[in-house]
């Protein structure tokens, strides 16, 4: 359950020749946002945005980030736009392993093992697995050695062909949420490697005899009606019902705390929650 660090997910901030000008004005046209509208919001004019975004204005290190703020920019790429203003980034990447990070690996850990006998774990923006608990590994109980070697990645886990996919019941619904979550998360940051594991985990071939069941089939299923999508999924002739759900850090000042997901599932069925409590008490 050890946090294990990996490298930057995201793309490196590099300066822009051209100035933070046209990277606002990207990430204002990507967020719908008017010129007016992200004036009135930063306390600023609509001329002195577009100003900005043409060159004609350098904007102050405080406008950019307020700019930033407003426009919902992601944590590592508000360094990049300080970067391209002629600014030093203004948050820390700080590794996992850094003796400051020990109340935060604690904590965490505390937390997923607190969460069993019910799966937790966390993951960075590129979705490896830094961390996670007993209930994770009993659902990686025949997944090959191929797909355990660290990183780890959830993405791959969960669809590869040999990996999670052939035993889950719903595979069709809950791999269409994941890869729909998956361009969310691209929308929002950007990143051409997520884009990269997007493009290779939507394109692995469905497992043979792929057919969605509803609930209440199967052995051990229960009929009912669920208030989410669940992740049904097979485990020693039984199926297991869960509802995830993903917490993230309230304003981040770190990059790597930014991009830090904590993914909780909850028992969707009693079923579930008396086979997992019989199975690891």
């Amino acid at each position: 359950m050890t946090i294990v660090p990996t490298g930057s997910p995201g793309r490196p901030p590099t300066p822009s020749d051209r100035g933070a000008g046209p990277l606002l004005r990207a990430w204002r046209e990507q967020r719908r946002v008017s010129q007016l509208e992200l004036a009135l919001r930063a306390g600023s004019s609509a001329r002195h945005i577009s100003f900005v975004e043409t060159g004609r204005s350098r904007p102050s290190e405080e406008m950019v980030l307020r700019l930033a703020e407003h426009l919902e920019v992601p944590v590592r790429e508000r360094n990049a736009l300080l970067l391209a203003a002629g600014y030093a980034p203004h948050y820390p990447e700080t590794p996992l392993d850094d003796p400051s990070m020990d109340a935060l690996r604690e904590g965490v850990e505390r937390l997923i093992e607190g969460y069993e006998p019910y799966p937790a774990l966390v993951m960075n923006a590129m979705y490896d697995v830094m961390a996670a608990n007993r209930g994770i590994t009993m659902l990686l109980d025949g997944v090959p050695g191929s797909l355990l070697v660290p990183p780890l990645n959830a993405m791959r886990l969960t669809l590869h062909p040999e990996g999670l996919a052939p035993r889950i019941r719903n595979l069709r619904a809950w791999r269409g949420h994941l890869l729909e979550q998956m361009e969310r998360q691209i929308a929002l940051r950007r990143s051409a490697p997520l884009r990269a594991l997007y493009e290779e985990v939507a394109a692995y071939p469905l497992p043979s005899g792929t057919t969605d069941d509803e609930p209440g089939e199967g052995p051990g299923a229960e009929a009912r009606a669920y208030f989410a999508l669940p992740m049904r999924i097979e485990h020693e002739g039984r199926v297991l019902s869960f509802i995830s759900s993903v917490s993230t850090f309230n304003t981040p000042m770190d990059v790597t705390v930014a991009e830090l997901a904590i993914e909780t599932f909850l028992p969707a069925d009693p079923a579930t929650v008396k086979y997992l409590h019989a199975l690891m008490f």
